[in-house]
């Protein structure tokens, strides 16, 4: 069972779902949440919707995006702003410090082997929940809308889940509902970290005097604020402490106060609230994303400044390294340890976004000694190694697992490699099994997949923009488990242990 069905929670339903695992989703809200959230997703989740078969729905979604940023600068155009054009190639922001996608260094070997979700990025949340509450629909998932969690007793063999619908029985939980979590709460895990030191708000408004606003991040000596890159969208962060009451409607004289004083224009007017959000920077991590039966992702686990949107990026990535390794679980698949490796291997990725939204937040201060550092930054950010390093951290490439193994892919996300017979290495992982590619015509390779049939599909394709590499087993969340060059003696123990490690024994009928 997964509590809360947002993006997250859909995310690992799904996955559930494709290995063949019944869950049920608990989700408090009766429709899909419209309020303005992350406005983009970075390359690991694009790859991970490509990898599923859902890389249209985010191309859409990103031109349907990119329709609303020309209307905005249209807009001011029309309004008489100054300083209205088409930005360079966007490559991300750090602190609202814009990088240009111009001064990137695609060869660095980070960027190699992106494939086609490299190219989408601009992907809002609304409507990334919308296309996984459709993909969910389409699994058999049962999402149960407008129903609470409200308590739950786990025991050894099970959990009686409490709601307010009624009691449900399952194997087990997991909590991806929010920063405020329930399950989190219920459970008992510790979360310690930093409390928060900014009030800040985004929103989608109707207002008038917003020409004198400037367009994109801005620095005053009060505080920060963003204008666009839709109509209407405004940001604004404040130093002053956290709100005195987060669960409170935020009103439009709110954001207008906010707006006013942070950006020193004194005539802007919010005349309509069509969507708004209050926010902190209060940084938390549970120490181990697993109790029992019940397990944490997403911001259940992990909560921080929302600045770069990798909050929702975190939540993807939990989902897609949990959902294939508890579907094991359940079906009695999993070799042992496999669940504690969620822990291990998402952990650290959690606690790093956590200090790079924390130096954020510390580089946003509007003390003169931080603006000072930021000019810095900017300065650094206008050249191509700091660009590519910024870029490289914001977008996700580049992340890696800790995984045995000494060939340059191993923990690494696999390259998506066109394969001689027209496929791409994304189109055989659409089933969520482990995929092992033979790209040698080797029979040793072969061989040691003898018994994973329902669990690891086999390709033997050539792959000509790599003469070099002989094999590649891709787990199912696309990390590349094993990896093998031509030429470099090996006999295939290596390859058995690693499939023994992420799948299990072998059907002994298959031998």
């Amino acid at each position: 069972m997964v509590a809360g069905g947002g993006p997250v929670g859909l995310m690992l339903a799904c996955e559930l779902a494709l290995a063949d695992v019944p869950v049920i989703v608990l989700e408090r809200l009766t429709e899909v949440d419209t309020k303005i959230k992350a406005g983009g997703i970075n390359f690991p989740s694009s790859e991970a919707f490509y990898r599923r078969g859902m890389l249209p729905g985010l191309v859409e979604a990103q031109r349907a995006a990119l329709e609303r940023f020309s209307s905005f600068l249209r807009q001011r155009q029309a309004a008489g702003a100054s300083s209205v054009r088409q930005p360079p190639k966007f490559a991300g922001h750090f602190a609202g410090i814009m990088l240009r996608g111009d001064l990137l260094d695609e060869s660095d070997p980070d960027f190699d082997g992106q494939g086609p979700a490299g190219e989408v990025g601009l992907v809002p949340q609304e409507a990334l929940e919308r296309l996984l509450g459709a993909r969910a629909a389409e699994l058999g998932v049962d999402l149960r809308r407008g129903v609470t969690l409200t308590g739950f007793d786990a025991g050894d063999d099970g959990i009686h889940v409490h709601t307010s619908d009624g009691s449900l029985r399952t194997g087990w939980l997991v909590g991806c509902d929010g920063g405020r979590s329930t399950v989190r709460r219920l459970a008992g895990f510790p979360f310690p970290g930093t409390p928060p030191e900014i009030t800040g708000h985004q929103a989608l408004v109707e207002m008038t005097g917003a020409e004198a606003l400037g367009a994109g991040w801005n620095w005053t000596d009060t505080g920060t604020y963003a204008h666009g890159p839709m109509p209407g969208r405004i940001l604004t962060v404040e130093f002053d402490g956290p709100p005195e009451d987060r669960e409170a409607p935020v009103t439009a004289g709110e954001l207008e106060k906010s707006l006013r004083k942070v950006s020193g224009v004194p005539d802007v007017r919010i005349h309509k609230v069509i969507s708004a959000t209050r926010f902190t920077d209060n940084a938390r991590q549970v120490p181990d994303y697993r109790s029992g039966r019940v397990l944490l992702a997403g911001d259940a686990a992990h909560v921080h400044s929302p600045f770069g949107g990798q909050g929702l990026n975190l939540g993807i990535g939990d989902a897609m390294n949990l959902g294939w390794k508890l579907a094991a679980t359940v079906r009695g698949r999993a070799p042992e340890g496999l669940l504690d490796t969620y822990t291990a291997e998402r952990h650290p990725l959690g606690a790093w976004v956590l200090e790079w939204t924390r130096a954020q937040v510390a580089l946003m201060r509007p003390e003169s000694h931080t603006q000072a550092l930021r000019g810095v930054i900017a300065e650094l950010t206008g050249t191509a190694a700091a660009t590519t390093f910024f870029a490289k951290k914001i977008s996700g490439a580049g992340q890696r697992y800790d995984l045995p193994g000494d060939h340059p892919l191993t923990g690494r996300s696999a390259p998506d490699l066109a394969l001689s017979d027209g496929t791409r290495l994304a189109d055989h992982l659409h089933d969520g099994r482990g995929l092992l590619l033979d790209l040698a015509d080797d029979a040793v390779v072969r061989e040691r997949a003898t018994g994973y049939g329902d669990r690891v599909r086999v390709r033997t394709a050539r792959c000509p923009e790599r003469p070099g590499l002989a094999g590649l087993l891709v787990r199912p969340d696309g990390s590349t488990a094993w990896a093998a060059d031509s030429g470099a003696p090996y006999t295939g123990d290596d390859l058995d242990a690693a499939l023994r490690s992420w799948f299990g024994a072998p059907d002994a009928s298959a031998a």
